[in-house]
């Protein structure tokens, strides 16, 4: 097949979903910053990663994934290398060392985990297909996993190890794992969780255990207003006082007058449903919805095992994402750090996420069956 063949099958809805969800993001972190002279520089900066993602979108896309297959191995001990330098010498914030300086630029490996992770799990499980309910391959993979979660643990960043550990359950099903075998694990973890529990999650940072206690606990008035709830209650209110239609680009209150915080990163859902409201939210998780379905529609008319899980991988990612970030905005779900695809501020997450893209087109340009619009 010639190179024009090939880019005759280049997904453009799938691109253009992207594209589309990435300038938005840009703008709303504009909207989000609301003047603020220390985050004045971030829509830029996300403006340039998002180029340096699209750069790695169109060169990934060019050469056939199956390349990755041998060089999934060196990334894996790069990506890892990467995780033990940052543990040793990284920069500090917000009460853990995740990021690397370089310049004007913070990288944090943890994301490229996520793409090494599935790059990983996908040449392994398709490897090992036709023993996919062995323990032993169960084991191995396991452990390949944990090769990578246990660095980013240690950050601390426990809702990116939560985020690997579902990848590497996900991507475990999809291969083919009996169902008698996911129930006594789904055991173990009720379990595990149980126990955990009891003896007050020892294992947890105390910040993160204040998470889980604050979702589970509703605090006097003076304290949802000052204390550790304050910025899920004003998530609450700045979704509630979008309504349908929201107040406009760059003119809700809640955000231009900074009640709400960590707006441009964890809360911009709650700024997009502010400042467009329902129906401009609900036109955001479609759009979501497009790129992830997409990708599980490639998924399934991949050209082999390998391609399949790579394409369910990227699209289980962006997902478990979309659905941790938007619940935790809505308090139903603990507060984690997790971005929302291609929308919140993060140049590492947002490239990571095109480089995604960039896999799941090429597995697409390499399929023999066109009948998938």
């Amino acid at each position: 097949m010639n190179t024009k063949d090939i880019w005759n099958r280049f997904d453009f809805l799938l691109f253009a979903a992207t594209l589309l969800l990435s300038i938005f993001g840009i703008a709303l972190i504009s909207s989000a910053i609301a003047g603020n002279p220390t985050l004045a520089d971030h829509p830029k900066r996300q403006a340039i990663f998002m180029l340096i993602g699209l750069v790695a979108l169109f060169a990934i896309s060019r050469f056939d994934y199956h390349i990755w297959q041998t060089l999934s191995r060196p990334f894996y001990l790069v990506v890892m290398g990467l995780l033990i330098f940052v543990f040793i010498l990284g920069a500090a914030k917000f009460g853990a060392a995740r990021w690397l300086e370089a310049g004007l630029v913070s990288i944090q490996p943890a994301e490229l985990a996520k793409i090494a992770i599935i790059l990983s799990l996908a040449q392994f499980f398709s490897k090992h297909i036709e023993k996919i309910n062995h323990l032993t391959t169960v084991a191995r993979s396991l452990l390949v996993t944990v090769g990578l979660v246990g660095w980013i643990y240690l950050q601390p960043n426990l809702s990116t190890s939560i985020v690997i550990m579902v990848l590497w359950a996900g991507m475990l099903w999809i291969s083919g794992l009996k169902t008698r075998i996911i129930l006594i694990a789904s055991a173990v973890a009720i379990l595990f969780i149980g126990v955990s529990t009891a003896l007050d999650w020892p294992y947890l940072e105390e910040y993160q255990k204040g998470r889980i206690e604050n979702f589970f606990s509703r605090p006097d008035t003076a304290e949802a207003r000052y204390g550790d709830t304050y910025n899920v209650d004003q998530a609450l209110i700045s979704i509630g006082s979008g309504s349908w239609f929201g107040q406009g680009y760059g003119q809700g209150t809640q955000v231009q007058l900074r009640f709400l915080k960590i707006r441009h990163n964890d809360f911009i859902f709650s700024v997009l449903a502010h400042e467009f409201g329902f129906f401009g939210t609900a036109l955001v998780l479609c759009l979501l919805a497009f790129v992830i379905v997409r990708c599980f529609m490639v998924a399934q008319h991949a050209p082999d095992a390998y391609g399949a899980l790579l394409a369910y991988g990227f699209g289980l990612l962006m997902a478990f994402q979309t659905i941790v970030n938007v619940g935790v905005n809505l308090r139903l779900l603990p507060v984690t750090g997790l971005t929302l695809p291609f929308i919140s501020y993060g140049g590492s997450s947002l490239v990571s996420m095109l480089m995604g893209v960039g896999f799941v087109e090429s597995i697409n340009m390499r399929s023999k069956d066109k009948d998938r619009e």
